[in-house]
């Protein structure tokens, strides 16, 4: 019982890969190419909205594509 007790608790303490995502960058691309990334959805709904910008885009909204990328990367438009 005490080994299943600690097996637990070294299961729910040890970080697993959900813990560290991957820090990849975005593909590259040229000025025209557009980068779809998730978004919150719109107030009172729950539907997962992308949209889609080019780099010049995404920056004059304070948003950095290789940053963002990694978790919320969905497809790239060339």
């Amino acid at each position: 019982m005490a080994l299943m007790i600690a097996l637990s608790l070294i299961m729910a303490t040890s970080q697993g890969p959900a813990d560290n995502p991957p820090t990849l960058a975005a593909p590259a691309g040229g000025p025209e190419t557009r980068y779809c990334l998730r978004v919150d959805p719109l107030p009172g709904s729950h539907i997962e909205t992308v949209q889609c910008k080019t780099r010049e885009e995404w920056a004059e909204l304070e948003i950095d594509v290789d940053q963002e990328w990694a978790q919320n990367g969905v497809k790239v438009i060339t």
